[in-house]
């Protein structure tokens, strides 16, 4: 694929080792391809004086991308940025030592040094790695969205999802992911308060040069949701341009006043909360907004139930 459009690229449907050897021939025409080991690889795509660096699954990339390629591939396309995208064949948390080795190698080669700016992305385990490998870039912009901090029992014993994890290695180098954030410009951590153990790990993210966000009622699969209302691409021009804070993100994420999902979710807490009247307006400023059938029938079904008579007092 020599000097590949990636505007035209599309390896849905390849089976895994066709991928990655058409991703890999695409970062050889581009930049460069380094396999890391049996679990991960590095593609690089060399284009302009920002650099993406993202952290990746292959079963992710399957999930989220109509065309299966990375993520950062449309940044390339829209803001002819550089992108660096790590890899993994399922969820690893990147703590493998030619990962570390990769990362040392770019540190020592000043790789990072010919870039003007910098950004991290990842979520969860991908988080975490964005986070632990920024390090190696200093004065780079991170964005996390609902990160872990470490799998350390000894630190996040109350984290019981990934206890086959635990066996990972999260003590040696790029070991604890907040204190690798010392050395960023600025680090963004984005999650549902409500989910309590994302927002458990988001409080071990807290230090001065990080910003935390709260999406509540968002849920646990926020990187869906964020490419879903195409907010991925603004999110990371904003943190690359140091003008991501709370009122700029406040106004990004107004999107999902018109995000289905999202006024799902607010619908149902309200109902089971018994939060009758404000389920009511809430479905009034909806269906006034959108084509939403669900919320207009919603609403005769709130409206009728306010206006029938109580139930007569048993005798």
């Amino acid at each position: 694929m020599q000097n590949a459009d990636l505007s035209s690229v599309d390896l849905s449907g390849l089976k895994r080792g066709q991928w990655l050897q058409a991703v890999s021939d695409i970062g050889e025409s581009r930049g460069f391809s380094e396999p890391l080991g049996k679990r991960h690889h590095a593609i690089f795509v060399e284009e302009g004086d920002t650099l993406l660096v993202t952290f990746e699954t292959l079963p992710g990339i399957e999930a989220l991308s109509e065309t299966a390629t990375p993520l950062g591939w449309d940044m390339v396309l829209r803001k002819g940025w550089s992108h660096l995208s790590v890899i993994s064949s399922r969820d690893t948390w990147f703590r493998d030592g030619r990962v570390y080795g990769f990362f040392d190698a770019l540190l020592d080669d000043g790789f990072f040094d010919d870039f003007e700016r910098v950004i991290f992305f990842g979520a969860g385990p991908c988080g975490y790695a964005a986070a632990a490998y920024s390090v190696a870039s200093p004065g780079a912009r991170v964005v996390m969205l609902q990160p872990q901090a470490t799998l350390d029992p000894r630190v996040t014993e109350w984290d019981e999802r990934f206890i086959d994890r635990r066996r990972l290695n999260f003590t040696s180098r790029y070991g604890y992911a907040p204190d690798m954030l010392d050395a960023a410009q600025q680090a963004y951590v984005l999650y549902d308060p409500r989910e309590r153990l994302d927002a458990m790990h988001s409080a071990l993210f807290e230090r001065r040069n990080v910003s935390r966000f709260r999406l509540p009622f968002m849920g646990a699969a926020l990187q869906g949701d964020l490419l879903d209302m195409d907010l991925i691409a603004p999110l990371l021009e904003l943190a690359a341009e140091d003008r991501l804070d709370t009122g700029s993100f406040a106004a990004l994420i107004r999107a999902r006043r018109n995000y289905p999902p999202y006024l799902r979710k607010l619908l149902m807490k309200l109902e089971g909360e018994g939060r009758l009247g404000l389920a009511e307006m809430l479905c009034m400023n909806v269906t006034a907004r959108l084509e939403a059938p669900r919320f207009r029938r919603r609403l005769e079904a709130l409206r009728a139930a306010r206006k029938a008579p109580p139930p007569a007092p048993a005798e």
